[in-house]
């Protein structure tokens, strides 16, 4: 070009006519990985392999901002290798569900660590992740969208399949199911989840099955119904199965993010005979030495966590299979009719006991009945005028109409009982109290906290977990409820001759939630000392009244009955086995309004109102409402 200098461009230009074309051929380049065997691995070098999982833990947060998982590895030379995982997204770690999955691993760098070479991940690492049984599926298991997977992949992994086997390397059972967990062991676990709640801060509980039974009691944990994610309550058939699951410290997190329905596998599940260290252990919650727990306990030693299975899972398609058969086992079975019920109840026991049983019932047909059988049917029913002429100390089987009860307004049955002084009184309205607390709040002395205290809470130990107990000075009753809906462990106080003192044991001493605990004024040798729970198992309100020199009352429910049949009438107090009759235990009653309700409508369904027509499965006429007790007379 003549003007290449004026033009700044090359002296030889191609000039294209308007037609002209460009074809640019573009060759399909395949990369071509080269695979290391683990004992010609040297330090330093970045590679590529192929291995056996013989140990692996799931990913779990670390120092920093990444997320950590390890595994060990083998192979056909027998080495076994260490391999470590940092990476900010959980997703995008190796998805090992079991030993003997095999992995194929890009980019790991080989390094010298504790006189061993161990492989730890660089700059675009990926992992690929197989079920390690021979003839299982050829999916690989991997987060990446686009990866390569060839023939001579294929064959590398079914080698490894085959060699893992001869090796005895796959575990014979990988998982246990419910029907053969041990106590005192540790097993995974496959399973569905069907609801879960926290327990406190350090703790969750999982409702979880996986269609079979397990042969010993297991304990049942109890929680407020408000808090828990999923029903509450299922078939009968199915509680049975129901296995409850509770998941301690670094697993909390992950275990509250699990969406209901999802395929669990549970790694290092331990079964504990007894519910005594289980965290929120209430006095409405009796121990049961006899029953398994299962705990999830924290850290990641022996693998201990928990992984999220697809759907298209070997393990999952199992587990369905056993679920929809139970499912479909349970829609054939009838339920009980009324007669068949009452069969059932009055068949005779082996045992004899000594306590009160009531049936409600209508002419021949049981319309509801207690949970418990606790008295013998052989005793032959009585009227109320043979009751009256008998001599004490005698029990008795009555037909009787409930002709009233009092207090009319059931709130009033809820009492405070002290087992030392073995009194009873109301409990305090809260006007009263809230006129407690103002008082307390408006005086404004002086006070020197004692040292412990300076920090506002002390930490209480159980097993690894704190639970916080906050003195609370100076707040209103409402601000104290409002408080309590997110610490367990509230006690108010004020100040007192220049220290800190309970208020007066009219008020609760201890908030818990919903809950409140009170004191026996008679009793109580309130002081406000350090609460130690060196030796304690577990923190609930018993230890926490005598650390402060309280004597609890007990919440107890409290009526009065009057019975009547064609010959006399009755009044008798129900008290003792109150909780049994009505199915709810008292310290409910006095938190929840729906245990409140559940009161309400027995004794509506039992004596309906003037005009009223009662329950729709009752005949409207109140007179045939019919009951029979078992009495004993003092």
């Amino acid at each position: 070009s003549p003007t290449f200098r004026k033009d700044k461009l090359h002296r030889c230009n191609l000039l294209l006519s308007g037609d002209a074309c460009v074809y640019v051929s573009r060759s399909t380049k395949t990369t071509k990985y080269t695979y290391v065997r683990l004992n010609d691995l040297k330090v330093g070098s970045v590679v590529n392999v192929y291995g056996v999982v013989v140990f692996f833990k799931q990913p779990f947060r670390s120092r920093g901002t990444d997320f950590c998982s390890s595994l060990k590895i083998t192979d056909q030379s027998n080495q076994k290798i260490s391999c470590t995982i940092f990476c900010d997204k959980v997703d995008s770690h190796p998805k090992i569900f079991q030993i003997g999955d095999i992995v194929r691993m890009h980019r790991f760098k080989a390094q010298f660590f504790k006189d061993t070479i161990m492989l730890v991940n660089t700059f675009g690492f990926s992992v690929m992740a197989f079920d390690g049984a021979v003839g299982g599926a050829m999916e690989p298991r991997t987060s990446s969208r686009t990866y390569h997977f060839d023939q001579d992949d294929q064959r590398a992994v079914e080698e490894l399949r085959l060699w893992a086997a001869n090796q005895g390397l796959l575990p014979l059972v990988p998982t246990t199911p419910l029907s053969a967990v041990q106590p005192k062991t540790y097993f995974n676990l496959t399973c569905q989840l069907l609801a879960k709640a926290p327990v406190d801060s350090t703790c969750t509980l999982l409702r979880v099955w996986d269609g079979t039974r397990c042969p010993r009691s297991l304990l049942k944990v109890i929680v407020e119904p408000n808090v828990t994610e999923g029903p509450s309550s299922l078939s009968s058939a199915k509680e049975n199965l129901i296995a409850n699951v509770l998941v301690y410290d670094n697993h909390v997190e992950f275990a509250r993010q699990l969406k209901l329905g999802a395929f669990l596998r549970i790694y290092n599940l331990r079964a504990i005979p007894g519910s005594s260290k289980v965290p929120g252990l209430t006095s409405s919650q009796s121990e049961e030495v006899d029953h398994l727990a299962f705990h999830l306990h924290g850290g990641t030693a022996y693998g201990r966590g928990i992984r999220l299975l697809p759907e298209n899972s070997p393990d999952v398609q199992e587990l369905k299979r056993v679920i929809e058969a139970f499912e479909e086992d349970e829609d054939k079975v009838p339920e009980l009719n009324d007669s068949e019920m009452l069969d059932v109840w009055c068949t005779p026991p082996e045992s004899l006991g000594m306590r009160t049983d009531f049936v409600l019932m209508r002419d021949s047909n049981v319309c509801c009945l207690c949970s418990e059988r606790s008295c013998s049917h052989n005793i032959q029913p009585v009227t109320l005028s043979e009751l009256k002429r008998s001599e004490p100390g005698r029990d008795h089987h009555v037909r009787v109409q409930l002709r009233s009860y009092e207090p009319l307004r059931l709130h009033q049955a809820l009492k405070l009982y002290c087992s030392k002084c073995e009194t009873m009184q109301d409990v305090p309205d809260d006007e009263l109290v809230a006129e407690l607390f103002s008082e307390a709040s408006r005086y404004s002395g002086p006070c020197t906290p004692p040292q412990w205290a300076l920090s506002g809470q002390v930490s209480l130990m159980s097993e690894g977990k704190s639970k916080e107990l906050i003195f609370l000075m100076g707040a209103t009753l409402e601000e104290t409820c409002r408080l309590a809906d997110g610490y367990q462990n509230i006690v108010p106080v004020r100040p007192s001759g220049g220290h800190l003192a309970l208020l007066d044991l009219s008020a609760p001493f201890l908030f818990r939630g919903r809950k409140r605990y009170y004191g026996c004024k008679q009793c109580s040798e309130a002081a406000l000392t350090e609460v130690s729970a060196e030796g304690v198992q577990v923190i609930d309100e018993k230890v926490i009244a005598e650390a402060l020199g309280v004597q609890l009352l007990q919440f107890v429910l409290l009526m009065k009955l009057k019975l009547q049949d064609a010959t006399d009438t009755l009044d008798v107090f129900l008290w003792r086995d109150a909780e049994l009759f009505f199915n709810v235990s008292a310290e409910d009653v006095a938190a929840d309004q729906e245990a409140q309700s559940s009161i309400c409508h027995t004794v509506e369904s039992l004596c309906p109102a003037e005009g009223s027509t009662g329950m729709s499965v009752f005949n409207t006429h109140t007179h045939t409402h019919t009951i029979i007790f078992s009495v004993g007379v003092c």
